[in-house]
């Protein structure tokens, strides 16, 4: 299962991945935002954040209108290496060298058959793992301690 969030700024893109999950097959839970009133987007990045965090769910895509804000959000969730991506070559390589869980986009910067690209990539895409990648993970969750 896929773990959604978005603030107001992401809640169009939110919208489109949803379709393009179910087009998919693919499972998954909305933390919100449900409409497009001003929140705040670190209400919903971490709900969705736990959640991957927690084993609920297995991947997360969070969307504010940069995908700064709601990426370190994320990331301060332990157990949580959440990739801010705008092309897809950044989505391969965060799976194949970080193992990252979540997937941050931008509403305001990245176009929806884009988005939608990355999404397919990032979620498609295997850890590697390599030894190097593995140990270098390893180092990243020993700062979280």
């Amino acid at each position: 299962m896929i773990a959604l969030g978005s603030d107001h700024g992401g809640f169009d893109l939110k919208e489109e991945i949803k379709k393009h999950l179910e087009e998919r097959n693919i499972e998954y839970k909305d933390f919100g935002t449900y409409d497009k009133n001003s929140c705040d987007y670190p209400d919903f990045g971490r709900a969705a954040a736990e959640s991957v965090a927690s084993g609920e769910c297995e991947k997360g895509i969070v969307v504010c209108t940069t995908g700064i804000g709601i990426s370190i959000v994320a990331n301060k969730v332990k157990g949580i290496r959440c990739a801010l991506c705008s092309e897809t070559t950044s989505a391969r390589l965060t799976r194949e060298h970080n193992d990252a869980n979540m997937l941050a986009l931008g509403g305001g910067f990245v176009g929806t058959l884009q988005a939608l690209e990355i999404v397919d990539v990032f979620l498609d895409t295997k850890f590697s793992g390599l030894e190097k990648h593995s140990r270098r993970i390893a180092k990243i969750s020993d700062y979280e301690k």
